[in-house]
């Protein structure tokens, strides 16, 4: 591993979008940061990084949720509701925003009047990452879980890696910590290009498709970032790309890194085969260039999740991990929030909650819930996440549904968007659509709406999933709320 070099922070200026500087990023000298848009998952989990590294965190987040707030909090994280100049310290080193926070916020306004170097999110996991040995995954699906994998293999094997990853780990809450070895394992999105602020050793692409259509104009846009992302990795380093998906192969052939491919195909170099259902899990076996490389036993189920591991297995092993090392972490592997998370149960109805909003991952999710409920009813509440995705993918969304009993559609989450009545006459035809296909779909206009369906329908034995990279989960707190208030009267 490379000694970490250290520098200045002092005349950083604010930097265009996709930079890159010479000098690696000193731990040592830097003691503050101010985060504006704290609690979002990203900013989240890089703030819990800096704080391990001994830096005063400080934030503030416009609309925070409760639990987050307080986790955040009990870490001794100072965080304001809102947004003011007054909550920036005068005297902090650097400030890092959102990329949904623009240069009229009151608190970078002041930050750059007082000089205070900005960095948006990017910008600063890529100044973290100079001077460490990156490994970052990228891809439309599947990130937060494998890098969640691959950052906790690493840390169960010794390597002391740090992580930020844009979920929370089931159990200890976490989604960021900073270690003391050089190994610096990210989340890397595509949204805004923001991946070509990293430069990475290892990095993953866990498959290209049609996303974030209020950025990218077409496909082709977006598959040629995820080949600037392939090519921006050094000769010494590796790629690991999905061989049965055509455009993460096309984006691999720009790399001059090693290329190394993962499927459930022979054929490819890491092959996961012989693969079998356990009770709420996954077992399977995994090949490297033809040889037996180890078995893995996963707490959670799914196809989808096969796949990520089986890149999270690459992963670590360039990275230095043992065949041994990798098994056991991923045996204990309890998944991350918000992924087929079951958050408890309901007067007998069991509950799920899931971040899936692109039809593949609805489809994923619903067929997995499938897979693991039989025949049980399954419910499916869905928030749509941004008009332009909807209207974008209508038809795909409308045949995502299919493994669900009953569908109740939620307004659609309107993040980074003001479509007026647009959203509600998208939200209306992806209804229709989805009842033309087989399972039945109802539009609710309202939370009241959705909770009265679930008392009035539900029975014991039933199974309600809720999904959505909104605030659907509103739904479990609310029904939380009600059996509490129902238990005290």
């Amino acid at each position: 591993m490379t000694q970490v070099m250290r520098t200045s922070l002092q005349n950083l200026a604010p930097a265009p979008s996709n930079w890159n500087r010479e000098k690696p990023f000193s731990d040592a000298q830097i003691s503050s940061a101010h985060f504006v848009g704290i609690c979002g998952s990203g900013m989240k989990a890089l703030a819990e990084m800096m704080s391990g590294l001994g830096w005063k965190v400080t934030g503030s987040d416009l609309q925070p949720s409760n639990p987050t707030l307080r986790a955040m909090q009990k870490q001794g994280l100072r965080v304001h509701v809102g947004h003011h100049d007054r909550f920036l310290p005068r005297d902090v080193d650097v400030l890092v925003y959102s990329p949904a926070v623009s240069p009229a916020n009151p608190e970078r306004c002041l930050a750059t009047r007082l000089k205070i170097p900005q960095m948006s999110y990017s910008q600063m996991l890529g100044y973290l990452m100079q001077g460490r040995v990156g490994v970052a995954i990228a891809g439309t699906h599947g990130k937060s879980t494998t890098t969640a994998m691959t950052a906790t293999v690493l840390a169960d094997a010794q390597f002391s890696a740090s992580a930020v990853i844009g979920a929370q780990l089931c159990g200890s809450g976490l989604s960021g910590w900073a270690g003391e070895d050089d190994l610096f394992v990210v989340e890397s999105c595509e949204y805004q290009r923001s991946f070509l602020d990293l430069r990475p050793t290892y990095a993953a692409i866990l498959g290209i498709e049609p996303d974030h259509f209020d950025y990218y104009r077409d496909f082709d846009e977006t598959k040629a970032a995820f080949a600037e992302f392939a090519r921006q990795l050094p000769q010494e380093g590796v790629l690991v790309i999905r061989g049965d998906c055509p455009a993460s192969v096309a984006a691999a052939q720009c790399a001059s890194a090693h290329v190394v491919s993962f499927s459930q195909q022979a054929g490819a170099d890491w092959w996961a085969t012989d693969q079998r259902c356990t009770a709420g899990g996954t077992w399977f076996r995994v090949f490297h260039q033809g040889d037996f490389f180890t078995e893995i036993s996963l707490q959670i189920p799914g196809e989808h999740n096969l796949m990520n591991a089986l890149a999270a297995v690459a992963l670590s092993h360039y990275a230095g991990a043992t065949s041994t090392q990798i098994r056991e972490s991923l045996r204990d592997f309890s998944g991350i929030c918000r992924r087929f998370e079951r958050v408890g149960s309901w007067r007998g109805v069991t509950l799920v909650d899931d971040y899936a909003h692109h039809p593949t991952a609805v489809q994923a999710t619903l067929d997995t819930a499938r897979e693991s409920f039989g025949r049980r009813r399954i419910w499916c509440v869905f928030q749509p996440h941004q008009v332009s995705r909807t209207q974008a993918l209508m038809q795909q969304f409308a045949e995502s549904f299919s493994s669900a009993d009953e569908i109740l559609i939620a307004p659609i989450f309107e993040a980074r968007e003001n479509p007026g009545h647009e959203a509600e006459t998208a939200a209306g035809e992806l209804t229709s659509r989805i009842a033309m296909h087989g399972p039945p779909a109802r539009f609710c206009h309202s939370l009241d709406q959705i909770m009265a369906t679930i008392e009035d329908e539900t029975r014991p034995g039933d199974v309600l999933i809720t999904m959505g990279a909104g605030d659907i989960d509103r739904v479990h707190h609310e029904l939380t709320r009600r059996l509490q208030r129902r238990h005290s009267a």
